[in-house]
């Protein structure tokens, strides 16, 4: 198949998210029926450009793809997913369809993960908590709030625990690899000690990791056996002065028990995802001094989504020239996706 298939564009209207540079490079593997983008598969026109079509390039705010949608696209062959998750945008039905499903989560796990890399360079400097403190009128309390505890400043013979073994976990593993007195402590119920091993990695159980870590970083995906798996035993486990980093979903973080641990001072927290999102203006955590807050900007932002276009691209140049894809969702992956 080296013909260059049909394609319409699926995301919410709203996002700017394909340019003319992307269009072109999209254009180079497939023939556009529309660059506007679907918003509604019951738009006006949409039928027609369905009954075309034979592949599907969704990206943020796609409108979701079930049994309905597919039976008036008797020609498609694939679903390009350009960002994460297909999660909530593709009904379990759809596998039972020989259509190519892929995702972008590898290329977006990139950003998070350098984010999730920077921030754990930034804690261990202090550099949350100290900074420029003679001008900020928040900081000089931070002073006196914050206890001196069992985790010292600086980026040597520090412990990093990883929860989760995830596109973005494994990545930021990889990313640390060049610091060898950064030392890695993992837990994932899915990975065993030889799996650690080759990854480079201690395998420990959540509490021990918890224990044992002067940063603890989230990266497990949101199921409900993942609900609330950092509670209050495990925040109570962490070592004073310890820090706590969410990348993941705000969902995995018992947000209570986290107020109780961080109100007294004793704990550390950025969080770039919480539960819920975004938090009220009048929640406590906007408040402290030892809590840093980001608006969910660790995944692909500006030219970072040209990655995330990319990876659609050769998704879509090896499904028609009868190539592996890079990153395929199957059924029984479906449950487990973030």
């Amino acid at each position: 198949m080296q013909t260059r298939p049909e394609l319409v564009i699926a995301h919410h209207p709203s996002l700017d998210l394909f340019d003319a540079d992307a269009l072109e490079r999209i254009a180079s593997v497939a023939e556009i029926l529309d660059p506007r983008p679907i918003g509604d598969w019951n738009d006006p026109g949409v039928d027609g450009l369905l009954a075309r079509a034979r592949v599907i390039l969704g990206h943020w705010g796609c409108p979701p793809l079930d049994m309905s949608v597919l039976d008036r696209a008797p020609n498609l062959g694939l679903f390009a997913y350009a960002a994460g998750t297909v999660k909530q945008t593709v009904d379990a039905a759809v596998f039972d369809r020989d259509i190519r499903i892929t995702s972008g989560a590898a290329a977006n796990a990139e950003p998070v993960a350098e984010f999730t890399l920077a921030t754990i360079l930034f804690c261990n400097k202090d550099v949350f908590w100290q900074r420029d403190i003679r001008r900020m009128p928040r900081d000089p309390g931070l002073r006196e709030f914050r206890l001196h505890g069992d985790v010292a400043v600086g980026n040597y013979d520090k412990t990093i625990g990883i929860v989760g073994a995830s596109l973005i976990g494994r990545r930021v593993i990889e990313l640390l690899a060049p610091f060898p007195r950064l030392h890695v402590a993992l837990y994932d119920p899915f990975v065993d000690h030889a799996q650690a091993e080759a990854l480079g990695v201690t395998r420990v159980d959540l509490d021990e990791l918890c224990a044992t870590s002067d940063i603890v970083s989230i990266h497990a995906p949101d199921l409900p056996s993942t609900r609330h798996m950092i509670g209050a035993a495990q925040l109570a486990a962490m070592r004073t002065g310890a820090t706590l980093v969410n990348t993941a979903r705000g969902a995995l973080l018992d947000h209570d028990a986290l107020r109780a641990e961080v109100a007294s001072g004793r704990l550390y927290a950025v969080l770039d995802v919480t539960d819920p999102e975004p938090l009220p203006d009048t929640d406590p955590l906007w408040s402290l001094p030892n809590v840093f807050i980001t608006p969910h900007l660790a995944g692909s932002l500006g030219t970072e989504l040209r990655r995330m276009i990319d990876h659609a691209v050769d998704e879509i140049d090896r499904w028609r020239t009868g190539r592996p894809a890079r990153n395929p969702i199957t059924k029984d992956r479906l449950p487990r996706l973030a």
